[in-house]
């Protein structure tokens, strides 16, 4: 039965006010740049890289010493986000990086933060515990990441592309889950995404 236009109405809004209002208007401004074939959203922190370079070999390691490489996110968009449990501003910016992990939890975006603390696990692991985050973090106790990305203070975060060139950065904090933000990521996302790729995940979801 079709409903009456004023039903209709209703029931359109109930599902935009049940949106969280940074990623609906990220989705709606992301996917509509994206449509018109146009520049990336505008973040006035964002500094791009023009044109594209290849990203620095970086080793890093989780908390049980295993060691990564940004190889190992290849075929994903990157957001390294360097930071330091005695930065000030790194603090203030975290929770937005473990909510933006909770806005994009698909596997095309890696949220990927090292830790620039010389006391590595035994210092980084009781203050995550404290502050209550559940992101996970990475060690460079050398600053090794910091030099090769040639990084002028903390925080620092570099978007990486899919094929490991730098997109551009942001020096300094940033709320990580606004609207501005979400909506420069998700260009990204959406722009680089094989075409392929699509055509598996709509047969996916077809025979679920």
């Amino acid at each position: 039965m079709k409903l009456p236009i004023g039903l209709n109405g209703a029931v359109i809004l109930a599902l935009v006010l049940a949106l969280p209002a940074a990623g609906w208007a990220a989705l709606t401004l992301s996917h509509r740049l994206i449509a018109d074939d146009g520049a990336p959203p505008s973040l006035r922190q964002f500094i791009p890289t023009n044109p594209p370079r290849p990203a620095p070999e970086i080793v890093f390691a989780d908390g049980a010493g295993k060691q990564l490489s940004l190889a190992d996110f290849r075929g994903r968009i990157v957001l390294v986000n360097l930071w330091a449990t005695w930065c000030e501003p790194c603090i203030r910016e975290m929770p937005s990086l473990d909510r933006l992990r909770a806005a994009l939890p698909g596997e095309d975006l890696a949220i990927v933060l090292v830790s620039q603390d010389r006391g590595g696990d035994k210092v980084v692991a009781p203050f995550l515990d404290k502050l209550g985050l559940a992101i996970k973090t990475y060690l460079d106790p050398k600053s090794t990441v910091g030099h090769a990305f040639e990084v002028r203070g903390l925080p620092t975060s570099i978007l990486i592309d899919r094929d490991g060139r730098e997109l551009g950065r942001v020096e300094g904090a940033l709320e990580w889950d606004g609207a501005p933000a979400q909506a420069l990521l998700r260009w990204y996302v959406a722009r680089g995404a094989k075409p392929e790729d699509e055509v598996v995940k709509t047969s996916a979801q077809r025979s679920r």
